[in-house]
Parts: structure tokens; C-alpha cells; sequence
């Protein structure tokens, strides 16, 4: 049923994609763009081309949620060896069951890979122990003292900053080193690595990592890739804008089970309470991150949906269920119903709370067929 429900579900999702993936070529077309592939852009990929043949190992950091259209054009003619590793960050934002499946493709494609939550310690340590081995088998491994270096490259956004940060506090050494902890710049913004830097995550023998800014291709030519590329956040929204995201978000939402895990929650509750409780227990209205008010999010999406009886593979009765999904998630989020920009809020809203998990866990992209 669920593959049914895709096949139908394309059209309204097939013309976002088609709006969305126009208005990021466009913009891509435009040379003198200060959103695209900038002078920067273009000075960092050759800094990155330049160092590739000079570490020890490349780790190309994927998202999760879309493994092959967040992949790095810049290497891709580095054929795959155990001098390259594809990490696919985030795997606490993608679905599962897809995850499994795409680590087990890229297994079948002769490719190291690795799922990882740059948030979770337990799994950055997984990580660490992962690349030692990795280093162990090196060639050259001969001598104990030698300094490693391995690369992180990858599109903007996909966590490669958060990632170096990460395997550099679980690889301190030494409560000396604690003192003078170097940091990369993590930002939510995609674009905000600037230069390449080195932060050191083992000794014995000592192992670097480079973290380095996010590239793009000068242009890119697939709709989709641009949509799944926009949708996750890894280009910046005032390229596209927040409502067409919003909307291609909903049109894959209105079609997957999510919704169903969200019966359980009560419109109740939080929002009996006075102001006073509200203040003591540190809930705010005006704040769409918290608890309650994601459960309420949730609560009026399921019922929006669910009681929704049209053919979702018409354009308009999709366009009409999402319409009324804006409209009861202005309440839902607490914005007053005069507000001129409304409809932006929720947008901005739904969008954050999607690229965090707090609407469930998706993977945009389809692991490819075996025939």
C-alpha cells in the first residue's frame, strides 16, 4: 500500500520538485550569485582538490536522510579504496529501516561506510575505533610515531564541523590537552566553514582530522537533488522559500505513516493550564520547540490528515489538505489569526521542527534497484 500511495502521491510532489529545482538552477545560473558557488566556494574546492593526494584518508560526510544527493562532486572520480570512507551523518534524522538498506548498498558497491550520530558519544567513539582500525591497515603503517591525516569533505550542511568537534573531545588523550581544546565553527547555516583547519583525535600514532568548508558543483542539473538539497537544509532557504519547503514536506508527510504513531497525544493538557503554571514549568507559547507544543503540532497533524477523506493523488485535494494543515498549525503554534505573515511563521516552524526529528524520521532518497 505504502509503495501505492508514492507512485499516486507524485504529481502535486512532482511539481514542487519541478518549482523548487527551477528557482535553485536559476540562481546557480546567475555567476555573479553571493548564495551559490562563490569565489570562496570556488577557492575552497581547489584548497580541498590541492590536498586530497596529501592525507592518508578521505572521509566524504553524507546526510543520512539523502545519501545520494548530498555525495561530494568534487571526489567523485576517487575511485572507492581504503583510502575513502562515506560517513553518513545524522542517522538520528533518517528512517531506520531505509538506513539499513543503504549502508548494506554501499557494502554491496565495495565501499567503507559508516552510520553515525555526531550527537551521540557512544557512537563517535564507535567511530574513532572504526578509523584506527581503518589507519592501522595503512601501507605505510610501519612506525609507531607517524601523524596521520584524514579529510573531511562533503557538500554544506551535513554535520562535518559538528563531526570534527565531536571525534576531537571523545579523542583527547590527555586531561592536559583539556585546557587548549581547539574547536571547528559549527553553525546551523550552510556555507559558514570558512577555512581548513585540524583538530588532533588520537595519539599513537597521531591521527588529525581536517575539517573543511562545504562545496558545491558550479551547477546543478537534477530538480530533485536540488529539492531533497533545500528540503534538509544544506542550501539556504531564501533561495527557494520557506512556504514551497514547507509544502514539499507536507506532500511526503501526507503520504507516509507517520502520522499514525501520533494518536496518543491529547490537545489537553499544557494548554489548560494558567499562565502562571505555564511560567513555572518553564513552558511558553510562543516557543514551538517545546514539548507540548511539538504534541500539539503532532496531534492536529494526525487529525488533519486522518480524517481527510479526498483522493491525495489529485494536485488540488493534495494542495487543499495542506492548505487546511497551515491553517490549523497557525493555532496549533499559537500565532494570532490576523497575523500578515502567518503563514511564513509556520512554515519556518514545521521546516525546523522537520530538519530536527520532531515529525519523524525520513530518508528522501530511494536505495537504487537492483535490475
Amino acid at each position: 500500500m505504502l509503495k501505492f500511495h508514492r507512485q499516486i502521491g507524485m504529481t502535486l510532489k512532482g511539481s514542487l520538485v519541478q518549482k523548487i529545482g527551477n528557482a535553485i538552477k536559476e540562481v546557480a545560473r546567475n555567476k555573479g550569485s553571493t548564495w551559490w558557488y562563490t569565489p570562496h566556494m570556488a577557492a575552497a574546492s581547489r584548497a580541498i582538490t590541492e590536498r586530497i593526494p596529501l592525507v592518508d584518508i578521505l572521509l566524504e560526510v553524507r546526510d543520512a536522510r539523502i545519501p545520494l544527493s548530498s555525495a561530494c562532486e568534487l571526489i567523485k572520480h576517487h575511485s572507492p579504496s581504503s583510502r575513502r570512507i562515506i560517513i553518513l551523518n545524522k542517522t538520528d534524522l533518517a528512517n531506520h529501516i531505509q538506513l539499513k538498506e543503504w549502508l548494506k548498498y554501499f557494502e554491496q558497491q565495495k565501499c567503507l561506510v559508516f552510520g553515525v550520530n555526531s550527537h551521540n558519544k557512544d557512537n563517535i567513539n564507535e567511530l574513532l575505533n572504526f578509523l584506527r582500525a581503518r589507519v592501522r591497515e595503512l601501507p605505510k603503517m610501519d612506525h609507531g610515531d607517524q601523524t596521520i591525516a584524514l579529510m573531511l569533505v562533503g557538500i554544506p550542511n551535513v554535520g562535518k564541523s559538528a563531526l570534527a568537534n565531536a571525534l576531537h573531545q571523545i579523542g583527547r588523550i590527555s586531561a592536559v590537552e583539556k585546557g587548549r581544546l581547539k574547536h571547528a565553527i559549527v553553525s546551523p547555516h550552510p556555507g559558514e566553514t570558512k577555512n581548513i583547519s585540524g583538530l588532533k583525535i588520537a595519539s599513537h600514532p597521531s591521527i588529525y582530522v581536517l575539517d573543511t568548508p562545504g562545496v558545491f558543483p558550479a551547477e546543478i542539473l537534477d530538480a530533485e537533488v536540488c529539492s531533497n538539497l533545500a528540503l534538509t537544509g544544506a542550501i539556504r532557504d531564501c533561495l527557494v522559500g520557506e512556504m514551497d519547503l514547507a509544502e514539499y514536506f507536507l506532500s511526503m508527510f501526507n503520504l507516509s505513516d507517520e502520522y499514525k504513531k501520533w494518536a496518543k497525544f491529547s490537545l489537553s493538557g499544557a494548554d489548560d493550564c494558567s499562565e502562571l503554571e505555564r511560567r513555572q514549568k518553564r513552558q511558553y507559547l510562543t516557543d514551538h520547540t517545546q514539548d507540548f507544543i511539538v504534541n500539539r503540532a503532532r496531534r492536529t497533524l494526525f487529525e488533519a490528515v486522518s480524517s481527510f477523506n479526498g483522493n491525495l493523488r489529485d494536485e488540488e485535494i493534495m494542495s487543499q489538505l495542506i492548505k487546511a494543515e497551515f491553517a490549523v498549525l497557525r493555532d496549533a503554534f499559537n500565532l494570532p489569526p490576523d497575523s500578515d505573515d502567518g503563514v511564513r511563521k509556520v512554515a519556518a516552524k514545521l521546516l525546523n521542527l522537520y530538519r530536527t526529528g520532531r515529525l519523524g524520521h525520513y530518508t528522501l532518497d530511494l536505495v537504487p534497484s537492483n535490475n
